[in-house]
C-alpha cells in the first residue's frame, strides 16, 4: 500500500495506491524504451509480440493504472473550482473575447463569448492540473509505459518469451550498440537488393527489344512467339513476373535462360567467381601499391617522389583498360611471350595481365585519395603534438596520422570495388574471360531477363556484403563512430 500526500491551499489530499513490487530487471525495459520511439521498431516489435498484447491490454485495462491519476486531477480540478479559480480565469477570458470583438469591430453574441470562455478556462484548468500533478510526480500511464513496466517483471517475461521469443530476440540482439549496426545494415542492404532487382526487371520490362522475335528469328509465325511467351511466362501480368523474378531469386531457383536453355543458377555459380578472384585480386594488388605510394607522396609533398608518383597516377587514371589490355597482349603476350593472350583457368599465369589491366585505374584513384587525404591529417593538432613529445617521424605516420586518414580512403575503396565488378566485362571481352561481366553483355540485347536478372542482382548483393563490410571497417578505425554508436 503506497499513501500519496500532498498539499495545496492549506488543504490536505491523501490518495492510496495498491502497487505491488516484484522482482525488477531493467534489460528489456531499457532495450524496448530505447527502440519504441522509432516508428519501424516499433511496428516491429509489435507484430513480434502480437500474441502478448491481447492479454496486456486485457489487465491494463482491468488494474485502470490510470485511475490514480484521474482522482488525483478530479480532486485538484475541484480545489480550482471551489475557490473561484476557474470562475475568475473565465471571466478574464470573456473580457479579452468582448476587447477582442470591440477592436475588430466585430458583433459577437453573449451567449458565443461566454462559451468560447468557459473552454478557453476548461483548458486552461487542463494544463494547470497537469503541470501540478507532475510536479508532485503523478502521471497518467498510457498502455506503453505499462507495457515497458511489464518487461521489468522476471515472472512476466518468462511467461511470455515463448510467444514472443521473436520480441525478446531482437531485445537481445539490439542491446549490443554494434551488434545493432551490423543488423541494421543488413536490413539496408536487403531493401537496396530488392529495388535494385524491381528497378533492373522494370527497365527490361519496358524493352522495346523482343525476345522471342530475337532468339526465333524474322521469320517465326505469330504461334511461335506466342508458344514462346507462354512457355517463358511472358504474357503474364508484370507483377506476376516481377514476383516470380525476386522469387526466383532469393530461392537461388532462376529457372532456364531463353537462349540455350542453360540452368542461369549453375552458370552465374561457375562465371560470378572469375569475376569475383579477378576484382579482388587486382584490389590487393592495388592497395598494395596504392596505399603506400600516397604516403610517401603525402609525406613528402611537391618533392620529386611527389610528382613523379602523381604523374603516373594521372596516365593510369587515363588509359582506357581496353587499350591497355591490347598494348599488353600485344607487348608481354605476343612479342615478349611472357603471359598467355588470353585466360585460362588452368594456368594462373593467364590471370596477370588481366589483374593489371584491371587494377590500373583504382590503383591511381587510392594513391591519390591516399594522397589527399594524408595531407590533411598530418597537419592536424594531435600530429604536431605527436612530433613535439619526440616521437620519431615513423611512429607519428603509422600509429597515429594513417589511422585517422583510412577512413575516406576506405569509403573509395569500397566504391571502386563494385565499379570493378560492374565495369568488368571491358577487360573480360579483351582477354576472352567468361566472366559475369560478360555473360551480362552477351544477354542483354535478346534480353535474356532471367539471366540478366540474376547476374546484376547477385553482383548488388557482393557490392552490399562489401558496404557492410567497409561500414564495420569504419566502426575498428575510428573509436569516435564506436562513441557514437554506443550514444545513440
Amino acid at each position: 500500500m503506497l499513501n500519496i500526500l500532498f498539499t495545496f491551499g492549506g488543504n490536505a489530499w491523501l490518495l492510496q495506491k495498491n502497487h505491488l513490487k516484484p522482482e525488477k530487471f531493467i534489460f528489456f525495459s531499457t532495450v524496448y524504451q530505447k527502440l519504441v520511439h522509432q516508428k519501424p521498431y516499433h511496428l516491429l516489435l509489435f507484430l513480434f509480440s502480437i500474441l502478448v498484447h491481447p492479454f496486456t491490454y486485457f489487465t491494463y485495462r482491468k488494474r485502470n493504472h490510470s485511475n490514480t491519476y484521474n482522482q488525483a486531477f478530479a480532486l485538484r480540478s475541484q480545489y480550482y473550482i471551489e475557490h473561484g479559480l476557474v470562475a475568475q480565469w473565465q471571466k478574464e477570458f470573456e473580457q479579452q473575447e468582448i476587447a477582442k470583438a470591440t477592436f475588430f469591430k466585430e458583433a459577437v453574441l453573449e451567449s458565443q463569448i461566454q462559451s468560447t470562455a468557459k473552454q478557453l478556462a476548461q483548458r486552461k484548468l487542463q494544463q494547470q492540473v497537469d503541470q501540478d500533478l507532475q510536479k508532485e510526480g503523478i502521471q497518467q500511464l498510457s498502455y506503453d509505459q505499462f507495457f515497458n513496466q511489464q518487461l521489468t517483471n522476471k515472472r512476466f517475461v518468462a511467461l511470455t518469451f515463448l510467444p514472443a521469443v521473436l520480441f525478446y530476440v531482437v531485445l537481445i540482439l539490439f542491446a549490443n550498440p554494434f551488434l545493432q549496426f551490423i543488423i541494421e545494415r543488413i536490413l539496408q542492404s536487403f531493401i537496396v537488393i530488392v529495388g535494385v532487382a524491381t528497378l533492373v526487371f522494370t527497365i527490361l520490362y519496358l524493352s522495346p527489344f523482343d525476345p522471342a522475335r530475337n532468339l526465333l528469328g524474322v521469320e517465326a509465325t505469330p504461334e511461335q512467339i506466342v508458344n514462346f511467351n507462354r512457355i517463358h511466362g511472358l504474357d503474364q501480368p508484370y507483377l506476376s513476373q516481377l514476383w516470380n523474378a525476386l522469387s526466383g531469386l532469393f530461392t537461388f531457383d532462376l529457372g532456364t535462360s531463353f537462349a540455350g536453355k542453360e540452368d542461369i543458377t549453375h552458370s552465374i555459380a561457375t562465371k560470378f567467381p572469375v569475376t569475383l578472384e579477378i576484382a579482388v585480386l587486382s584490389l590487393l594488388m592495388a592497395i598494395a601499391i596504392a596505399i603506400p605510394v600516397g604516403i610517401i607522396s603525402a609525406v613528402r609533398p611537391n618533392s620529386y617522389l611527389d610528382y613523379t608518383f602523381m604523374f603516373i597516377a594521372l596516365i593510369g587514371l587515363s588509359i582506357p583498360s581496353f587499350w591497355q589490355g591490347l598494348i599488353f597482349i600485344l607487348t608481354f603476350a605476343l612479342k615478349l611471350q611472357w603471359f598467355p593472350a588470353t585466360y585460362n583457368p588452368h594456368n594462373w599465369l593467364s590471370l596477370i595481365m588481366p589483374i593489371v589491366v584491371l587494377g590500373t585505374s583504382i590503383t591511381a584513384s587510392i594513391a591519390r585519395m591516399t594522397r589527399s587525404s594524408m595531407l590533411e591529417v598530418i597537419h592536424e593538432d594531435y600530429i604536431i603534438t605527436a612530433k613535439a613529445k619526440g616521437l620519431n617521424e615513423f611512429k607519428v605516420i603509422s600509429k597515429h596520422a594513417i589511422r585517422n586518414a583510412m577512413i575516406p580512403i576506405i569509403t573509395v575503396i569500397g566504391l571502386l570495388f563494385g565499379g570493378m565488378l560492374g565495369g568488368a566485362s571491358v577487360t573480360e571481352k579483351v582477354f576472352n574471360i567468361s566472366g559475369i561481366g560478360s555473360y551480362i553483355v552477351d544477354k542483354q540485347f535478346i534480353p535474356d531477363i532471367p539471366a540478366i536478372l540474376g547476374g546484376v542482382v547477385y553482383i548488388a548483393i557482393t557490392i552490399s556484403i562489401v558496404n557492410l563490410f567497409i561500414d564495420i571497417m569504419y566502426a575498428f578505425f575510428d573509436p569516435r563512430i564506436r562513441s557514437k554508436m554506443k550514444k545513440s
